[in-house]
């Protein structure tokens, strides 16, 4: 599946169509025809994309004792944190343009979750053949899909080269190399962007838009995302295990001198885990003003009038969402301390970050999340379900089962209306147990040389097809 740019709902890419049974648990779909596969150094097709891929795309992550199930220790979070893994009862061919999958319950998501980045649809030709020639890695390495590039070349943590796929099914590609050119410091990308060593750049910092703004051979470009960025607390950890110092804190942060100084026009204040323009999202969701004394008489209450010391994990990355993790928690760290709570700042490598919070290893964390199927379970569900405790995206490793009923329930309802009701319902308990402080919504902006066009970025993602130098 693909998503519309503008509605943000799937719509028809590798399937064509699809039939839902009467109780929502049988899905067909339709297969498109025609579609040929990248060939690389190690592998070229024999044949045309067909459901022998779609099983083996799907079952490798689904089946313990599928042959590539363990290849490249995959631990396909996205699989199971969307809860495929529990959902699906099997998923057969019914012939070569195809698939069926029976579901254990009805689940409004579904649809949508095929739009996501762990849904590609690899090549069943090539994991056989690697499979024989005892290279199975490979498969991840190298990998072969039906998209509008092929990769060419990757050198770690420096670049990624792809060339245009010939056979694309959507039509010709116009731009026949592209490069990702791996830039982690933001003042290096703009650098770059600024003598054309480059000409599209993510996630430009909010300070470098006036510099952008005023070089006519460049162009600065938003788009409005859904996504949230927000602290989460260890609520199985004291002080964060009582429900009072998770408010007490929520009332001590000025969340609106937060957006000001760092998003600046970049991003506004959020109040719910679900974005604001998605279905479910409570309008007249109450929020925590900033209230110091509010706060200090809940820490009281709490049994913390001598205060506390506690961990605040910051973010080694920039995000639409956090642009700069390291200033927001020396900001929550500055107002904690008004309040008796000192928080010592810590952080680390990406990979180690979220490996630790997985693990429930922080007191709190600045974390965040963007939409990858525009559903609300995407939030509601994959950040604070009783069952990604275990999965590793639940980070407040927040368990209440008013809450979870209510948006497991979600699930099953495909009425817009009766799923957004349920959802607003189980945002109330949210208000009201804090597991987080909802930080911000930002928009996500990137800057490109003013001769590109035809390049696309939405609220799903980016889209190279139609990009070309003018």
């Amino acid at each position: 599946m693909s998503f519309d740019p503008v509605k943000n709902t799937p719509i028809p890419s590798l399937a064509t169509e699809w039939h839902v049974s009467e109780d929502g648990k049988t899905w067909t779909f339709t297969l498109r025809q025609g579609v040929k596969f990248n060939s690389n150094k190690f592998f070229k097709p024999t044949r045309d994309f067909n459901a022998d891929d779609v099983l083996f795309s799907v079952l490798r992550q689904m089946d313990p004792q599928h042959p590539y199930h363990k290849v490249s220790q995959g631990n396909y979070e996205y699989f199971h944190d969307v809860g495929l893994d529990k959902l699906i009862k099997s998923v057969k061919k019914v012939d070569d343009y195809h698939v069926q999958f029976e579901l254990n319950e009805p689940n409004a998501a579904f649809l949508a979750d095929w739009g996501m980045d762990f849904a590609s649809i690899l090549s069943a030709e090539y994991g056989e053949a690697m499979l024989k020639k005892g290279t199975p890695e490979n498969v991840d390495n190298w990998p072969v899909g039906t998209g509008p590039y092929a990769l060419q070349q990757y050198k770690v943590d420096s670049q990624i080269r792809y060339i245009a796929n010939p056979h694309y099914w959507e039509g010709e590609v116009p731009t026949k190399h592209l490069i990702f050119s791996i830039t982690p410091n933001v003042e290096t990308r703009l650098a770059k962007l600024q003598t054309n060593e480059c000409q599209i750049i993510p996630a430009p910092s909010p300070v470098q838009f006036p510099v952008i703004k005023g070089n006519k051979d460049l162009a600065l470009h938003a788009v409005e995302a859904l996504n949230v960025g927000y602290l989460a607390f260890n609520t199985e950890k004291k002080p964060f295990d009582n429900v009072l110092v998770r408010q007490a804190l929520n009332y001590a942060t000025d969340k609106q001198a937060i957006v000001k100084a760092v998003f600046l026009d970049s991003g506004s204040v959020a109040k719910s885990p679900i974005p604001s323009t998605m279905l479910g999202y409570k309008k007249d969701l109450p929020d925590y003003d900033y209230d110091p004394q509010k706060a200090k008489a809940l820490l009281k209450q709490a049994g913390l009038e001598q205060g506390a010391e506690v961990t605040l994990w910051s973010m080694p990355v920039q995000r639409p969402y956090n642009p700069n993790s390291k200033r927001i928690a020396e900001m929550i760290q500055n107002d904690w301390a008004k309040v008796g709570v000192k928080a010592k700042i810590v952080s680390y490598e990406w990979g180690e970050y979220l490996a630790g919070m997985r693990k429930g290893e922080h007191d709190s964390a600045l974390y965040g999340w963007m939409s990858d199927n525009g559903d609300p379970d995407n939030f509601a569900g994959t950040l604070l379900s009783c069952d990604n405790i275990q999965t590793g995206s639940n980070a407040a490793r927040w368990c209440d089962k008013s809450y979870d009923a209510l948006v497991k329930k979600a699930l099953l309802v495909s009425d817009p209306q009766a799923r957004a009701k349920l959802y607003e319902q189980a945002q109330e308990i949210f208000y009201q147990q804090a597991p987080w402080i909802t930080l911000a919504t930002g928009k996500t902006f990137y800057a490109t040389r003013s001769n590109v066009s035809g390049y696309t970025v939405s609220m799903m993602g980016s889209d190279f097809s139609k990009a070309k130098l003018n």
